[in-house]
């Protein structure tokens, strides 16, 4: 089965941004999605190649991703705060289009039993004008399409 929902994405303070997402795989898949190098590149730029020039998976570790797309490249970057394997990734987060505007992600993946995995971010802006701005980037389009190339990756095989 494939999943065709797109993540839901809410605010509750001024400065926060709370996304779920259920993906039709095992946590251990999905975690080896967000944290594999190779795997990272096949989704998480939209589908549009991607070039994972930095990837420190530990505490204190760097790491930069660069998405090529038609109208051009955009640049990500962070440093990983909390690594728990298969249930936690704590990293910061910055786009090259606003530098500077960081936000922390906190990314929890959380078992169903079900063979299904629900994946909930939550994003800290340092004020509400970042987040804003971040939301007004199409932030949530991209993600949605970083999903949707997700979904392709888990339900294929291997």
């Amino acid at each position: 089965m494939t999943n065709t929902h797109s993540a839901v994405v809410t605010t509750s303070g001024d400065r926060d941004c709370h996304v779920e997402r259920v993906f039709d795989a095992p946590r251990a898949r999905v975690w080896a999605a967000y944290t594999e190098p190779d795997l990272i590149a096949r989704w998480w730029g939209r589908g549009n190649p991607l070039d994972v020039e930095k990837w420190d998976l530990e505490v204190g570790g760097h790491w930069r991703f660069v998405e090529h797309h038609d109208g051009g490249s955009d640049g990500f970057e962070g440093r990983f705060r909390e690594v728990v394997p298969r249930e936690r990734l704590v990293y910061s987060f910055e786009w090259d289009g606003m530098p500077t505007h960081a936000s922390i992600d906190a990314v929890d993946f959380v078992d169903l039993g079900d063979g299904r995995t629900k994946v909930v971010v939550e994003s800290l802006f340092l004020t509400g004008e970042d987040r804003d701005g971040m939301l007004r980037s199409g932030m949530e389009d991209g993600m949605n399409a970083s999903y949707a190339a997700l979904d392709a990756l888990l339900t294929g095989p291997g």
